[in-house]
């Protein structure tokens, strides 16, 4: 079984050192100008939650070709437009596997040649240390949904769950990608304009009360997901995470566009649908976009 990974970041990194780990062979599709071509074998090194480590070998290459079982897009939303042009020259029976956050991209992709897509929702911490060394910042599920072909097709990913990568089976993808999408709404916009870890928004008063406006907000706006999330989960995502940067306040750090219109935008575009406010959420959002119209780089 090989399985291409496209995007060398924290999650794609991530993502290879597990499926390597479960004697999968693996290719990491990257834009690293010191690849060699065609391939060129690299040492991956994880370090667990435990700070212990470990190593693996996988191939990067610059291109994708049509020998993979199976390819992983693990890029983000705003790189999508061009990652859909290369999939146009893929053999249209190899399944994908879109891991993205928000909602943007379901329907386009879903547009697809493909006859086998499916999406992931990742629930754990990675943080990329450098071009091959990453961190696994904290367990968490990695839930994949079929949304078009045979789910058989992604059966590979049963055999690499474990203890440590837990991987789940859902059965409604667009319901998965809105439930990420707001787990991400109640931590990422607040975690990036405060410029805290995650843990940071329960440890500090006011960071803990403006987290818990925001939720009472998207549950009284979307009450069929009070069950799903209640706000003591949200405490214990949070502590699970402790320690973890989200990807927008990294994204803010680097002086990088957020995922700010991939993952808030469509939530409240939702709410306006039914005639519905979040003033909270909408000033979040607005603080964002404010910080990236300025080009600010902390």
């Amino acid at each position: 079984m090989r399985i291409d990974i496209i995007g060398a970041g924290a999650v794609g990194l991530l993502l290879a050192s597990f499926m390597a780990e479960g004697d999968t062979k693996v290719r990491l599709i990257t834009k690293e100008e010191t690849v060699t071509q065609p391939y060129d074998m690299m040492q991956l090194t994880r370090t667990n939650v435990d700070n212990t480590l470990a190593k693996f070998q996988v191939e990067r290459t610059t291109s994708l070709c049509d020998e993979a079982d199976l390819i992983i897009i693990a890029v983000k939303y705003g790189q999508l437009q061009g990652i859909y042009q290369q999939l146009m020259n893929i053999d249209p029976t190899i399944p994908l596997l879109f891991i993205q956050n928000g909602l943007a991209h379901y329907e386009e992709v879903r547009q697809l040649k493909q006859h086998h897509i499916a999406f992931s929702s990742i629930q754990f911490g990675a943080q990329k240390l450098s071009h091959n060394h990453v961190a696994h910042k904290g367990l968490g599920v990695m839930k994949i949904a079929v949304a078009k072909g045979e789910v058989d097709k992604f059966f590979i990913f049963k055999k690499l769950s474990t203890e440590c990568f837990p991987i789940e089976f859902e059965l409604d993808a667009e319901k998965m990608l809105m439930e990420k999408a707001l787990l991400n709404c109640f931590i990422n916009p607040l975690t990036a304009i405060l410029q805290v870890t995650n843990g940071q928004l329960v440890e500090q008063n006011y960071a803990f009360q403006l987290l818990k406006n925001l939720y009472n907000e998207i549950i009284t706006t979307f009450p069929s997901y009070a069950k799903t999330f209640q706000f003591e989960q949200v405490v214990a995502l949070c502590e699970r995470t402790a320690q973890n940067t989200s990807s927008m306040l990294a994204d803010r750090l680097a002086g990088r566009q957020t995922e700010i219109d991939t993952i808030a935008k469509p939530i409240i575009k939702k709410a306006q649908a039914q005639n519905r406010q979040m003033p909270v959420l909408q000033t979040l959002y607005m603080l964002v976009k404010a910080f990236e119209e300025s080009g600010e780089k902390m």
